[in-house]
């Protein structure tokens, strides 16, 4: 999940523009799973959670911090927050 600050937000629609913007990038250049998961109606914040699946906890590990890099070389909007949890099947 990526807790994201949106300094210049003032209205909700201005919120999702850009919030559908990091979502697109991310899941075209990762092909995983994103969605806007909390804070939907708070302008200046928003959470985002993704799913990556694979059989290398390795690979995923390292594809989950390329797309934290990615979202954070946007600069759509400032993370303020991270957190990531691997589950083993």
């Amino acid at each position: 999940m990526i807790t994201f600050r949106l300094h210049e937000c003032r209205s909700l629609k201005e919120k999702r523009k850009i919030i559908k913007a990091i979502i697109a990038r991310l899941r075209n250049n990762f092909n995983a799973s994103i969605s806007e998961v909390g804070l939907n109606d708070v302008h200046q914040r928003a959470e985002i959670g993704f799913s990556i699946v694979g059989n290398d906890r390795q690979v995923v590990n390292a594809k989950i911090d390329k797309l934290f890099n990615m979202a954070e070389e946007l600069r759509l909007a400032e993370i303020i927050d991270t957190e990531m949890e691997i589950i083993n099947i």
